[in-house]
């Protein structure tokens, strides 16, 4: 939480908020959790996730699954077969974590139309000359 120091709002970079918010800085974390939460045993394969998210690249998607499993919130699991095989799976701190993406991303569908004027409002004001 913010602190107050000498009468000064401060929001220290360590702070579990901003640890939090950190997460969502990366474009494609909240995506591969909401993916896998939705997946059966909260598990996919690479091919799998990299199918059903649109508009990501593989190596996004690896560099993505790296920094997730690296923070705890999903596992890499490697079976003893050939070929190789290879799935990532939620941890018990990543549904922890998805869950709350999920009301987030509920939110989002309630609130389509509301999303969509905001972007048109948005995409007129930053297309629209600057009368200065």
């Amino acid at each position: 939480m913010p602190a107050w120091v000498d009468g000064k709002l401060f929001f220290y970079a360590d702070s579990p908020p901003r640890r939090l918010m950190d997460l969502f800085s990366v474009k494609w974390s909240t995506m591969v959790l909401h993916a896998l939460y939705h997946w059966p045993g909260h598990r996919a394969r690479t091919g799998e996730l990299q199918r059903s998210l649109q508009g990501i690249s593989k190596k996004m998607l690896f560099q993505t699954l790296k920094a997730l499993e690296q923070r705890g919130l999903i596992a890499r699991h490697v079976y003893d077969v050939i070929p190789p095989k290879v799935d990532y799976r939620l941890t018990e701190l990543g549904m922890t974590f998805a869950q709350p993406i999920e009301h987030m991303y509920q939110w989002g569908l309630e609130n389509q139309a509301a999303l969509d004027a905001m972007e048109a409002s948005y995409r007129l004001a930053t297309e629209a000359p600057d009368e200065a």
